[in-house]
């Protein structure tokens, strides 16, 4: 019982000294000033060229969305869940070991003898199909489905409404997540890489721009070349020489990912274009329970069928029957789904 509290105490104090340091020392590596970054660069591509003309600069709810960013991916991190989900791992390892007479699942973890793209592609890939799955649930669960109103009650879409969410769906997603990548071998910092991955896609995914499938191939193209280049190249005894060669590996793949991945940039990942359907007031009867379910690839729905993308839904309604009575102010959407509602 003591290594459990311990452990407790430890994430606890853990994660609350590496947010402090987030917060007081900006760098590179920095999730918190990533975030920020990351806001204003969508907000600035919203306020050039915005897809929805209609929508005001700052559309409806935005700085309630904007609070939920820093909750939601903080606060809220800080005060339970980080400590919480350490104590989650350790119990299910130590159960793998009891039952199976002592192997050690994540010690076992073949993951560790593979280069480190390696191991960020498949932890993205293995956290994105679990989180899919989670996100399907959130749906078909009419329990759960009362928490995820709060997501689906943004009227105007904007990329913060991406980070507009019931607190509980932390826990869940976490809880769903967090076990297969903790015993896969994805520490907290490689969490974070894939985090501020799927933080910039989920924020393109709810933003009211539009790109051509090219860019973001090309996009794609080049962080992929950034990861390789930055890989197979560490000359330290000619500097110059190793930039252009870091350079030419990046270059490469911005123009690989334009021929190769552009084609088909919007079936594997999600857009905003795909994501408008999954935020629409009015759906088909036989897709009642709700369609597009990708948080960052869409290559899930076309895979098992919940692709739906019947044309241009740029000015589509958005929200969920009722939704003009929703409740629209962080405290009540804070309390949400925990008392049965009347139909």
């Amino acid at each position: 019982m003591m290594e459990y509290v311990n452990v407790f105490i430890n994430g606890y104090k853990g994660y609350a000294g590496y947010l402090w340091r987030e917060i007081t020392n900006p760098h590179i590596h920095n999730y918190f000033y990533w975030l920020i970054l990351i806001s204003l660069f969508f907000l600035a591509l919203e306020w050039m060229k915005p897809w929805r003309e209609n929508q005001s600069r700052f559309r409806k709810d935005f700085w309630l969305d904007f609070f939920y960013m820093f909750f939601n991916f903080f606060l809220f991190s800080l005060i339970i869940y980080a400590a919480v989900s350490d104590v989650i791992v350790v119990i299910f390892n130590n159960a793998i070991k009891s039952i199976s007479g002592g192997f050690d699942l994540q010690a076992s973890n073949p993951m560790r003898h593979l280069p480190y793209w390696g191991v960020l592609l498949i932890g993205f890939l293995v956290r994105d199909f679990v989180q899919w799955w989670t996100h399907r649930l959130l749906h078909y669960s009419e329990r759960l489905w009362e928490f995820h109103k709060v997501h689906h009650s943004v009227e105007e879409m904007g990329f913060a409404a991406h980070l507009r969410y019931h607190w509980m769906e932390t826990i869940v997603y976490r809880t769903m997540e967090y076990i297969p990548l903790a015993l896969l071998g994805i520490g907290l910092y490689d969490f974070f890489i894939i985090h501020i991955f799927t933080l910039a896609v989920g924020h393109y995914n709810h933003s009211n721009i539009t790109v051509s499938k090219y860019v973001t191939g090309g996009i794609l193209g080049g962080l992929i070349g950034i990861c390789i280049g930055f890989s197979l190249f560490q000359i330290s005894l000619f500097p110059a020489a190793t930039f252009v060669m870091k350079l030419g590996v990046v270059l490469a793949g911005i123009i690989l990912g334009v021929i190769l991945l552009g084609p088909i940039m919007k079936k594997l990942f999600n857009h905003p274009e795909m994501h408008i359907w999954h935020h629409a007031y009015e759906i088909p009867e036989e897709r009642r329970k709700g369609v597009n379910f990708g948080l960052s690839l869409a290559i899930w729905d076309f895979i098992f069928g919940t692709a739906y993308i019947p044309y241009d839904g740029k000015n589509i309604k958005l929200g969920f029957p009722k939704v003009e009575t929703f409740p629209n102010h962080f405290k009540d959407q804070f309390l949400y789904g925990f008392k049965k509602r009347p139909n």
